[in-house]
């Protein structure tokens, strides 16, 4: 059935033609019906033993044979032809730079176990999920570096991603410079871009201002997601180092300059989000997934192939069988 659905006929209209094949019959019917000789004999007690011959019950074959021969015929002057179809089907990535802030603050223990490792085991399930994009990481506290650049190789980022930690540059917290270097990572503008910046401060060092940096992504058409990181109040966070340089920790209030971060998103048509606990942050980027879809790009084939030919081979069997049947073997009964 599967392989009728895979059948059309370039000229449709001539399989009305079939009808004359029932019309064939009722005349070869009727043809038999009034063409019996008749034979006047004083009795039919002679005729008793006479039986019909074998090829006499075969003298309907050459009428199956022509009558088969003809529907052929008409199915090949309607042209069945085979409909194939195929489907190509790509995924193009997107690419996407995750900026996160790794200032000592970030070792505040409201996201647990606290919101730097938080943000690292949270970024790697979304790096799982997103298998065809391009994905970097630049972190940044007072100064900003590329930890690894835009690149398929999961493993290879994901690797980096877990060394990371707060003190490996100068303590503070420069958003601007954050979100200008992950700008600088982005090699083209032809296709989708976004940056995912995660902090949880205030803007205070960097020689460039978060809005001039927004302000950047959007002439590039980089879309900037945002995400302050921590409670809403008291947070238990590092205030000082002890002689052995261990963290102190006490409860301080949790600064995080929304009103910029939230202008920084809406400037380069991203959002901002509030991330005050773990299970929020992972919220967050599943929504950040559901908006960032792949592009995906599908390329649909045809391949119409003529079916006239087995047709045409049976139908010239078909004659040639009646025509030598007709002359040869049936010849004394037709």
């Amino acid at each position: 059935m599967r392989f009728l659905n895979d059948i059309t006929f370039a000229n449709k209209p001539l399989l009305w033609l079939l009808l004359l094949i029932p019309v064939y019959l009722a005349w070869y019917i009727w043809k038999g019906m009034n063409s019996q000789a008749e034979l006047r004999i004083s009795s039919l007690s002679g005729m008793k033993e006479i039986r019909n011959s074998f090829r006499q019950y075969f003298r309907h074959l050459i009428f199956v044979l022509r009558a088969l021969a003809m529907a052929l015929l008409i199915v090949i002057l309607a042209r069945p032809q085979s409909l194939g179809s195929w489907k190509n089907v790509s995924t193009e990535g997107i690419n996407i730079v995750i900026a996160l802030d790794i200032s000592s603050s970030m070792l505040a223990e409201d996201l647990k176990p606290d919101r730097v490792e938080a943000s690292k085991t949270v970024a790697m399930s979304f790096i799982d999920s997103r298998p065809n994009d391009r994905i970097g990481l630049v972190v940044f506290s007072g100064e900003s570096f590329t930890q690894c650049p835009l690149t398929n190789d999961h493993a290879v980022l994901k690797n980096l991603f877990s060394g990371i930690h707060p003190g490996m540059v100068q303590d503070g917290t420069a958003i601007g410079m954050g979100l200008a270097t992950a700008i600088s990572r982005i090699d083209t503008i032809e296709k989708s871009n976004v940056i995912i910046l995660l902090t949880d401060g205030v803007n205070n060092q960097g020689s460039i201002d978060p809005l001039t940096a927004a302000e950047m992504a959007r002439a590039y058409k980089i879309k900037v997601y945002t995400v302050g990181l921590g409670t809403k109040g008291k947070a238990l966070a590092p205030v000082a180092r002890d002689a052995s340089g261990r963290y102190q920790y006490d409860y301080v209030d949790v600064e995080i300059d929304e009103d910029v971060l939230r202008k920084v998103a809406d400037i380069t048509g991203g959002k901002y989000f509030r991330a005050t606990d773990t299970e929020k942050l992972k919220k967050i980027y599943q929504e950040i997934d559901r908006m960032e879809k792949n592009i995906i790009i599908e390329k649909n084939f045809t391949n119409k192939k003529e079916l006239f030919f087995p047709l045409a081979l049976a139908a010239l069997i078909l004659l040639m069988l009646e025509f030598l049947l007709k002359n040869t073997w049936l010849r004394s009964v037709t």
